[in-house]
């Protein structure tokens, strides 16, 4: 099965020139722990996690006014769409990350974390391992 079939779409995703204020009031509006960062042809250019943020205010610095594109991971790991599901998860835990941006070229489609893997695994073998074994 493919990623596409499970990832969450739409995703909330903000722009390079939002500060960090915006982005963490997003955050924790949405009850969400990153967002991809793309450009206006959503196009995805970095991903920006709490754990990001929490490192930057360490730091002395403008936080209301300080852009996001300062603070964001520029090397993403992500995901194209039809990549198959377990192919994605080894990804996730290879690479130590809690979710990745799902994309169509360099365009962001979708977001999976590893909740969602989680939870295809168990759905996907609900016959095997019933609820309470």
């Amino acid at each position: 099965m493919k990623i596409r079939e499970i990832m969450r779409t739409p995703v909330i995703a903000v722009k390079p020139s939002d500060t960090v204020d915006k982005v963490l009031e997003i955050m924790n509006r949405e009850k969400i722990h990153g967002t991809p960062i793309v450009n206006e042809n959503n196009n995805l250019l970095g991903i920006i996690v709490k754990a990001d943020i929490h490192r930057f205010l360490m730091e002395p610095g403008h936080y209301k006014s300080c852009p996001v594109e300062w603070v964001m991971t520029k090397e993403v790991v992500k995901a194209q769409a039809d990549e198959e599901i377990i192919e994605v998860a080894k990804k996730l835990r290879s690479k130590d990350v809690i979710a990745l941006p799902i994309v169509e070229g360099n365009v962001l489609v979708g977001l999976v974390s590893i909740e969602d893997i989680v939870d295809y695994f168990l759905e996907s073998n609900k016959q095997r391992y019933p609820a309470g074994s």
